[in-house]
């Protein structure tokens, strides 16, 4: 990846907000203070972990180790420690996130470290930002599942520059087959929605831990649209959960998801 000029903030124009992109921000305004303490946490790691079973980085090896001078943007930052860890790295890193009460977290944490970051209130499927600005886009748990993949996904390609890059941490495709369609918890092993035409799933009215509206694609179908949009796949990893047993996170059990994958990650390089 190059390292060039730094980004420039465009006029972006209005904003037309979907009606997810709104129950989303509200959804995580009322859930900010829950995350706090996690936030706290990650922001103090020394190693970083990935994902809702904490992979360190040092094994799955995602990142560069030097990335000075790399302009990256990480769509969906919440309280910004994915930021952090870039930053720490040598990065110049702007974070941009759909709830304000994420960001206020992030703001006190960056002051807190010592580490000043650029914060932005903003959409992850408009980005107020000119073409080709930056050489590393960054998701994990943020745009990558709270953002459609068929708007996301071309702004993410929009933003970077020819030959950057676009990594981004998800729930797998096959646990929200296997998610029961009241939205209660955990998964199950039987497939409990069609796994053709999967892409919106709403959550507002889940029997469990009501939420948001998350999106996911068929695993052709988010190659298909990598491929139209102009994007090579450099890698594609299924997480596995490192022990098997009861425990339950999120949506899923530790005995599950060491024998499916309950996270994804996608690696993309712009062309």
């Amino acid at each position: 990846m190059s390292q060039r000029a730094a980004p420039v903030i465009g006029d972006a124009g209005p904003v037309t907000e979907q009606d997810h992109v709104q129950v989303n921000r509200a959804h995580w305004d009322g859930q900010a203070d829950g995350w706090v303490a996690s936030g706290e946490r990650s922001w103090a790691e020394s190693n970083p972990t990935w994902g809702m079973w904490e992979i360190p980085e040092s094994e799955l090896g995602l990142l560069p180790a030097d990335m000075t001078g790399l302009h990256t943007i990480e769509l969906g930052c919440g309280t910004g420690y994915v930021s952090a860890w870039l930053a720490r790295r040598g990065a110049d890193v702007v974070g941009l996130d759909n709830s304000a009460r994420q960001l206020a977290t992030a703001q006190r944490l960056s002051a807190r470290h010592e580490l000043r970051l650029p914060l932005l209130h903003g959409d992850a499927e408009r980005l107020p930002f000119r073409d080709g600005c930056f050489d590393l886009a960054v998701s994990e748990y943020g745009a990558a599942i709270w953002c459609d993949p068929y708007t996301w996904i071309p702004e993410a390609h929009r933003v970077l520059r020819p030959g950057g890059e676009l990594l981004f941490l998800g729930t797998g495709t096959l646990a929200m087959v296997c998610s029961p369609l009241d939205g209660s918890v955990p998964v199950t092993r039987r497939l409990e929605r069609d796994y053709f035409g999967l892409h919106r799933l709403d959550w507002t009215a889940a029997v469990d831990d009501p939420g948001g509206v998350e999106f996911n694609l068929p695993i052709s179908d988010w190659i298909g649209l990598f491929r139209r949009t102009g994007f090579e796949i450099l890698d594609f990893r299924e997480l596995q959960a490192p022990a098997g047993g009861p425990e339950v996170r999120y949506f899923a059990s530790a005995e599950w998801s060491s024998r499916f994958p309950s996270e994804q990650v996608w690696h993309l390089r712009r062309h």
